[in-house]
């Protein structure tokens, strides 16, 4: 009857959540919205039954790109961290289409109320006012010259650019005001802008850093889906060093048991005319630590642990149970036998190669706030 059971039958208990297996999507590098830090709720996926076996499997519907203009309120950022070269930066967009799984800005949309996964690569951030602003900021009568870096936490050459040509406004305005700089980044994008890059490089106002973080291009795909692939990366910096524009190569993150290949891209890259280069080691701070755990459970499940034993190694956090030192330098470059290890092949490396004999010293003395402002200039 309804309602009753045998007396040899138990009851039946509630029925187990079944999660969706995750999917990676075509041309995105998280597989999921992950949720912020502040949101309120987090929503997860489960299995209703329509990808049982034997029924056909949804294709994960392609993610599309937004633009958000925003009218910014400043275009210099001031940093003091004495880990980090330069005590300006520039970032025309906040968000980045490349969807590099290991950024370290992910966590910084979560202050949009926007999810560090999906959200970082989708829904992009353009200021639409920088070169104005910036204009501004470097005409007024208490600007110091310093160190100065375009694209420090996105790229600023990243696909929207094309189109929106704010980070060409920035160098524009640079130039003017014969105010240093140099730019990073990871696109043949920066090449449209040699025209303007090549004569300030000649009077020691411009150098530029491209990032290539491995020469495998599977890998990089999956790492850094939007970006521009490995060997076009490296012709990228042939044609900065052939119009004369300083070039280094960032080989940054490394990272355990994936990209082993840090000698072979150092040695691309000099043989295309990179005359310094640097690195640093995966950190994940914030938000990037579940979304790159859950990357790697996508794409390497099987050296996943590995991965994030010897990410705990690298900051000397294996007895904290933490992935990540937010100390000052050991962040950037880690502590412990596996990061000197790291230490002593980079540095092997570069003195085989000739990287790093000198460095560039871009000229501080040109710099006229006047022409910052539109004025004229008597000297």
């Amino acid at each position: 009857m309804h309602g009753h059971f045998p007396p040899d039958d138990p009851p039946p208990g509630p029925v187990p959540e079944v999660r969706v297996p995750l999917q990676a999507l075509q041309g995105r590098g998280a597989a999921t919205a992950l949720a912020h830090r502040f949101a309120r709720d987090e929503r997860a996926a489960f299995d209703d039954g329509w990808g049982a076996p034997g029924l056909a499997a949804e294709t994960p519907a392609p993610q599309a790109t937004t633009v958000h203009f925003e009218t910014a309120r400043s275009a210099l950022c001031t940093n003091d961290s004495p880990d980090v070269g330069f005590e300006y930066s520039v970032n025309p967009y906040r968000g980045c289409e490349h969807g590099c799984i290991y950024c370290y800005a992910r966590p910084t949309h979560s202050y949009l109320n926007l999810s560090p996964g999906l959200d970082f690569e989708t829904q992009i951030i353009a200021k639409r006012n920088i070169a104005a602003l910036l204009r501004r900021e470097l005409a007024r009568p208490g600007h110091a010259v310093r160190g100065l870096c375009i694209g420090s936490a996105t790229d600023c050459y990243q696909p929207v650019e094309r189109e929106l040509r704010l980070t060409r406004g920035v160098i524009e305005v640079l130039g003017d005001a014969r105010h240093p700089f140099y730019l990073i980044t990871k696109s043949s994008g920066v090449e449209r802008d040699l025209d303007l890059l090549a004569p300030l490089a000649a009077q020691r106002l411009a150098a530029a850093y491209v990032t290539i973080t491995t020469l495998d291009p599977l890998l990089a795909r999956r790492l850094e889906p939007r970006a521009a692939a490995p060997h076009r990366r490296l012709r990228t910096i042939r044609a900065l060093a052939e119009a004369g524009v300083p070039v280094g190569v960032s080989v940054a993150p490394q990272i355990p048991f994936l990209n082993e290949d840090m000698e072979q891209v150092l040695e691309a890259a000099a043989e295309a005319g990179a005359r310094s280069a640097f690195y640093t080691v995966l950190r994940l701070p914030w938000e990037l630590d579940p979304l790159f755990r859950e990357w790697l459970a996508l794409h390497y499940p099987q050296r996943a642990q590995r991965v994030m034993a010897r990410v705990q190694d690298l900051h000397a956090q294996r007895a904290a149970g933490t992935v990540y030192d937010s100390r000052f330098v050991q962040r950037m470059q880690g502590s412990g036998l596996w990061a000197d290890l790291l230490r002593q092949r980079f540095a092997m490396a570069c003195r085989r190669l000739g990287l790093n004999r000198e460095r560039v010293e871009l000229d501080t003395s040109q710099f006229r706030p006047g022409l910052a402002g539109g004025q004229g200039c008597l000297f």
